[in-house]
């Protein structure tokens, strides 16, 4: 399924690790077949911890999603455990560098994505300063838990004003600083609310909508045998 979202001619793809329930052996492989393809591939990891956002770098990751961020220190640390010294802290192990971005710290440095998720008033609150930090190169908005923890339902709740506002503020906060703004949603909507990286679908929902389709055509099909 990687390898065949990641010729399909999109931008970029991301292996969640945060939601999913697998372990590192299905993103490495997924990885693997998505290495040459063209496009970037990107992993959410499960939170802002050096060890998970290292290991999805040396499984081959050009980059990495780091969820939950409040605070421009809480940034700094995502930023930091995605690059190595000086500009950062993580360890040098290029166990996969063939199917990664290279064998040189600085080029890779250089390279490789570091973005962070807001999700929460606390976020959105400190958004100006989030951006600001070096080496975060985009905010990826988690509509549904922002939802949450603005006390609407995660479900209708991105369609509030409250949450309007807030997810305006980050995606301000983006233009200013001249980072790339992301969420999950329809591209003509999104792009039109100031959003540049914008995730059209997942795997699965990919996979309904097709089924879908031809469950309709089968339909069609026997109604007009009937």
């Amino acid at each position: 399924m990687a390898e065949t979202l990641a010729v399909a001619g999109f931008d970029y793809l991301y292996l969640d690790q945060q939601h999913s329930i697998g372990g590192l052996a299905s993103p490495v492989e997924m990885l693997r077949a998505t290495a040459r393809t063209g496009t970037t591939a990107l992993v959410r990891v499960a939170a802002n911890d050096p060890v998970l956002i290292g290991r999805a770098l040396d499984a081959g990751a050009e980059g990495v999603i780091v969820p939950n961020i409040e605070s421009a220190e809480q940034a700094r640390r995502a930023a930091a455990a995605a690059h190595y010294p000086p500009g950062g802290v993580r360890s040098w192990g290029p166990t996969r560098s063939a199917y990664g971005l290279g064998s040189d710290p600085a080029t890779v440095n250089g390279q490789v994505l570091c973005l962070v998720m807001i999700e929460t008033a606390e976020g959105v609150a400190r958004a100006k300063e989030v951006t600001a930090v070096e080496g975060v190169h985009g905010v990826y908005v988690g509509p549904g838990d922002l939802a949450v923890s603005l006390g609407l339902d995660p479900v209708t709740g991105p369609r509030e004003e409250r949450h309007r506002a807030a997810v305006a503020a980050i995606t301000a906060a983006c233009e200013s600083a001249g980072i790339a703004a992301g969420i999950t949603g329809d591209p003509v909507t999104e792009a039109g609310r100031g959003f540049r990286m914008i995730t059209a679908g997942s795997d699965a929902g990919f996979l309904r909508a097709g089924l879908d389709a031809a469950r309709t055509a089968r339909d069609a099909l026997v109604e007009g045998d009937s």
